[in-house]
């Protein structure tokens, strides 16, 4: 990246934590001496294609969560909504979306998505993915196999997901917010392209203890 930042960062933290059993809200369980936000917050603080961050927290934290130093919005009901509130608060060209669950985000990986989505007119997204290294196999409601899928052309998604701005916002007005499990989803269904960039698999995402366990090994070997 040339240093000049592109992008404003727009953390996902609304998450419950149910899952999680946190007793709170997922983006303040600790990991590794800090909360979970708080390492998104370092990761895009150190970007040099970040300005701006904004952190959508649920509307009870946001006055809490307002300490931590960039703008902090209230989420709605699904995350897609809640990213759609975010989103309101972004002026710059591009955007990047990031799920405050996943801890080992790199300021290297932020840099890298936004820098492909600069040099490349024709993507609407550039979304990070490790590639899927498990059979997968499809089956109906009964359980019974239908069909085993190539993983040679499968990825598990992750984020930081870049985004052209006003192809997001776009997306968003004319997509199912509460049905869409990432934004990418939205921006596809709404015709436009989105391109992976292959990561690393330790950017995992924390929904269970056992993950929070793992993310605090990585965390503390780093």
């Amino acid at each position: 990246m040339s240093g000049t930042a592109q992008a404003t960062a727009l953390i996902a933290a609304a998450g419950s934590g149910a899952r999680l059993g946190a007793g709170g809200p997922k983006a303040l369980a600790e990991v590794g001496g800090k909360r979970l936000v708080e390492w998104s917050l370092e990761a895009f603080a150190e970007s040099g294609a970040v300005g701006e961050v904004v952190v959508v927290a649920p509307p009870s934290l946001v006055s809490r969560l307002s300490s931590l130093g960039p703008n902090v919005v209230a989420g709605g009901a699904s995350r897609s909504e809640s990213v759609a509130n975010g989103l309101a608060h972004v002026e710059s060209e591009f955007v990047v979306v990031h799920d405050a669950a996943r801890p080992l985000v790199t300021a290297g990986l932020v840099d890298e998505v936004v820098e492909e989505l600069a040099e490349r007119a024709d993507l609407a997204g550039v979304v990070a993915a490790a590639p899927v290294t498990d059979t997968v196999k499809e089956a109906g409601g009964d359980r019974t196999v239908e069909r085993t899928l190539d993983r040679r052309r499968l990825w598990a998604v992750q984020t930081p997901q870049a985004f052209r701005t006003e192809a997001l916002r776009e997306a968003q007005a004319a997509g199912d917010l509460a049905g869409a499990t990432d934004d990418a989803m939205l921006v596809e269904q709404a015709g436009g392209r989105v391109a992976i960039h292959e990561a690393s698999a330790e950017n995992l995402k924390v929904t269970t203890p056992l993950d929070l366990e793992v993310a605090d090994l990585l965390l503390a070997r780093r």
